[in-house]
């Protein structure tokens, strides 16, 4: 174990007990309670000591310990409707992954652009941002890499040899995978964890609902802008190949997709479950207003199509479905953990009065509103370099929005840029697992990814400080 790990093991505990132990109160005896569990959470999820999951689930031990808040209210959290939205999401994201139909769309996107230099790293990052929207940012990756490498191949094995041109290609398609993925999140309510955090926050402690359609109104045209921004900084800016010719990628592409095959009989039925759901997410409000009676919720609707893959019988006479309950072996049971223990937290800091005293010193602050939203969009954006943006979200989420309490502003205009800057992360490997994984691939090294990432971290701060200032006014 790191030596991180182990200061961090025992640091986390002796902060808990240290801040019980205080003669005077911080905030309030049982607001002291909840800083106390906070610490210790924020301390093991930066060091990593304990896994983030199990981290996670200390309120439920905790919280009814310290009398915050009996078992059962603490429990809630872990069952919130929001988990099952993701957890609908998850299984969507797995069935795609089992039938291969994530390749074969990504595949199919990449041959559509082009196969210009420029071309090639366009198709990588929508194909990217396309899967990212919908399955985890870490599969779409893992997806995409292998090919890439296949097209990087042909240019080392070629007859100049890994030339500067060849270089920059490399470090374009590798940068732009990871960087795409992370922006690609960005447009859907399940595409990123910290999306639901903050949908499930606001369901939970102040009734607001954000629908899908209403969170890709938003998210989407962010996405695309990101995107767009991330490819021009890569191709135009930071490593051009102005030089670069190639044919052989096409042949890369053809190939692969050859070794997928037709499209199987399981890819269109997870196609038509998969489509049928978004259809619902997209139109639940229309269908709501015909059909009242059906009262469509987006977890409802997440439910249908997760328990449709595992109900629906592709084989009737065999008994062959696409999903079986082995399957979720695959599923990232401890995000949804992470999760409850972040709504739980949330939980804790609205009845224990933390979130009301945030507020009230905000509120008697002199600080401008605009330079409160820079500075919060700037610390939460470089934070999450550092560590877990889920666990970021979870922690600052409930403070901020106190803070839009206390500046008498409307909550989701903070909230919102607040939390996507937590999925703006593009300077170190460490930030996301999409920047490890093509960091892995041996083609980037720290300082490059870090000279593209700084502008690309402060070029998003701009862009969220102008989402805050303009677009949310007009949105809600």
């Amino acid at each position: 174990m790191a030596l991180s790990k182990k200061i961090g093991l025992l640091l986390g505990p002796a902060l808990f007990f240290l801040i019980l132990m205080l003669p005077f109160d911080l905030v309030s005896e049982s607001g002291d309670r909840v800083i106390a569990v906070a610490i210790w959470m924020i301390t093991w999820w930066i060091t990593e000591s304990v896994s983030i999951s199990v981290t996670a689930l200390l309120p439920l031990f905790l919280f009814p310990l310290l009398k915050i808040m009996p078992i059962g209210e603490v429990g809630a959290n872990y069952g919130s409707p929001i988990i099952f939205l993701f957890f609908g999401g998850f299984v969507l994201a797995l069935a795609l992954e089992k039938v291969n139909l994530h390749k074969r769309i990504a595949l199919n996107i990449i041959r559509i652009t082009g196969t210009t230099p420029n071309r090639v790293v366009l198709g990588f990052m929508i194909a990217t941002a396309a899967l990212s929207m919908w399955i985890s940012n870490t599969a779409s990756t893992v997806v995409m890499l292998p090919i890439a490498l296949s097209v990087i191949k042909l240019l080392i094995n070629d007859a100049d040899g890994f030339t500067k041109d060849d270089q920059n290609f490399a470090l374009s398609v590798m940068l732009g995978i990871a960087f795409s993925a992370n922006a690609g999140g960005i447009a859907t309510v399940i595409g990123t964890p910290p999306n639901s955090v903050l949908i499930g926050l606001l369901e939970n402690e102040y009734n607001i609902e954000i629908s899908f359609l209403k969170w890709m109104t938003l998210g989407l045209p962010f996405s695309l802008v990101l995107l767009t921004i991330c490819y021009l900084v890569l191709v135009k800016w930071m490593f051009p190949n102005k030089q670069l010719k190639f044919d052989a990628s096409r042949e890369v592409i053809q190939v692969e997709l050859e070794k997928l095959g037709r499209t199987s009989g399981r890819e269109k039925m997870v196609l038509t479950i998969f489509g049928v759901t978004v259809f619902l997410w997209i139109f639940r409000t229309v269908i709501n207003g015909i059909f009242p009676w059906l009262d469509l919720s987006d977890t409802l609707i997440s439910m249908l199509g997760a328990i449709s893959l595992f109900a629906i019988p592709y084989n009737y006479k065999k008994g062959d479905f696409i999903l079986g309950w082995q399957d979720t072996e695959k599923l990232a049971w401890g995000i949804l953990i992470l999760f409850g223990g972040g709504l739980a937290l949330a939980n804790g800091m609205s009845v224990s009065g933390i979130v009301d005293m945030v507020s009230a010193a905000i509120a008697t602050s002199n600080v401008s509103i605009l330079v409160t939203a820079a500075m919060l969009i700037f610390l939460m954006l470089f934070m999450t370099e550092l560590m877990s943006n889920v666990a970021l979200v979870a922690v600052l989420a409930p403070v901020v929005a106190g803070i839009a309490i206390g500046l008498n502003i409307p909550m989701l205009h903070l909230l919102i840029p607040v939390t996507i800057a937590s999925s703006c992360a593009f300077m170190l490997p460490m930030a996301t697992p999409p920047n490890a994984i093509v960091f892995a691939s041996g083609y980037i090294q720290v300082h490059q990814m870090a000279r593209v990432g700084i502008i690309l971290n402060l070029i998003a701060v701009v862009l969220l400080i102008m989402l805050f200032e303009w677009v949310l006014p007009i949105m809600f």
